[in-house]
């Protein structure tokens, strides 16, 4: 193998990498990248078996096709050393040189033949969705994906297609995040994508893409990468079931005074209470320090009786940072039930801290 390509064009795929290769074990051949070059198109591929990105390039002089493996990491780290100018990979013997005028390296390659598969798209489902609206959904519910929950299908996000709509899921079992998306589809299908997997996506850049899948693997093809994921196998909880069915108050309020007033309190302490008058939000730290917030927002609520409700702030903050709406609504019943967070097709469901 023999090409000639640009340093920021490999920089930028090298990056995108990273997150993909196996870190721990260096003598692992996934902690190596494979190159793959021919028909004037450069392929780049990462993996670590439970995930994986190629990704394509044409911005790539090809003189002699062929295959190549190197050190992702390693590789990354000489081509950041490197000027903004053409970079020559050749593969001699059993070793991939990087050269540029007068600076070489050389890594030692692994037989490329050995390099995992991919899994292949053909036999397998798929549904179309616009990227915005899956990144827009994934972004906001990800920040409820549990980690290292004893549960494994909570350390991922559900995606669930049912009654022609789409619910985006997920859950730290103190709080439920659902985005619901109106789409019609043929097969009614439930997938849950670790966490991981739902970060990497977020990273990427497309503008059209296809989503393949079966009951082990889902695939995003797009016209510079494909991707895909194992999924976790297990049956996520009836999360329908933790979303009140009805609320004895609903109250709008403003996101902008919510988040000043809320992160006015986390500065001392995570958990807080706020108390509802009928002219009145009251926030107030919640900590065993002796160290004390406290602070008010006008806000005419009209509410027959005065309701509090103690919570971790960042739940709120985490949802509040995702919405577009100047306001959105809280609707409450009882101190020591779940509250409801609302704007458009997002909802949060908080369990609210026992006092």
């Amino acid at each position: 193998m023999i090409i000639q390509i640009n340093k920021n064009v490999l920089e930028n795929i090298l990056i995108n990498t990273q997150n993909f290769l196996e870190k721990k074990d260096p003598s692992q051949i996934t902690s190596h990248i494979l190159f793959e070059a021919s028909n004037q198109r450069l392929d780049i591929k990462a993996t670590d078996y439970e995930i994986g990105i190629a990704m394509y390039s044409q911005n790539v002089t090809i003189e002699q096709p062929g295959n190549a493996t190197a050190n992702g990491k390693k590789l990354l780290d000489i081509i950041k050393i490197l000027k903004d100018s053409e970079i020559t990979l050749k593969t001699q013997e059993n070793y991939l040189h990087i050269e540029q005028e007068k600076s070489k390296f050389k890594l030692p390659m692994y037989n490329a033949q050995e390099y995992p598969s991919f899994p292949s798209f053909e036999e397998k489902s798929k549904f179309n969705i616009q990227p915005l609206h899956f990144l827009h959904a994934i972004k906001k519910i990800s920040p409820a994906i549990d980690t290292n929950n004893p549960k494994y299908e909570l350390n991922g996000a559900l995606i669930d297609l049912v009654d022609n709509n789409i619910h985006f899921v997920a859950t730290d079992t103190r709080r439920l995040a659902i985005v619901t998306q109106t789409k019609e589809f043929e097969t009614e299908i439930s997938l849950i994508i670790p966490k991981k997997a739902i970060s990497e996506i977020q990273k990427l850049f497309f503008d059209d893409m296809v989503i393949f899948y079966d009951e082990n693997t889902l695939l995003i093809q797009s016209e510079n990468f494909t991707f895909f994921t194992k999924l976790i196998n297990g049956k996520y909880p009836d999360y329908k079931r933790i979303i009140p069915k009805e609320y004895k108050y609903e109250l709008v309020l403003n996101r902008e005074k919510m988040i000043d007033h809320l992160k006015q309190i986390s500065t001392i302490s995570v958990e807080l209470k706020m108390t509802f008058l009928q002219d009145a939000i009251l926030f107030e730290s919640l900590n065993e320090d002796n160290v004390e917030a406290k602070t008010e927002l006008s806000f005419t609520s009209n509410l027959p009786e005065e309701i509090a409700i103690a919570v971790n702030s960042r739940y709120i903050l985490d949802f509040l940072a995702h919405i577009e709406q100047n306001e959105f609504k809280l609707s409450y019943n009882d101190s020591t039930l779940p509250f409801t967070l609302t704007s458009e097709d997002f909802i949060t469901v908080v369990m609210p801290i026992m006092l």
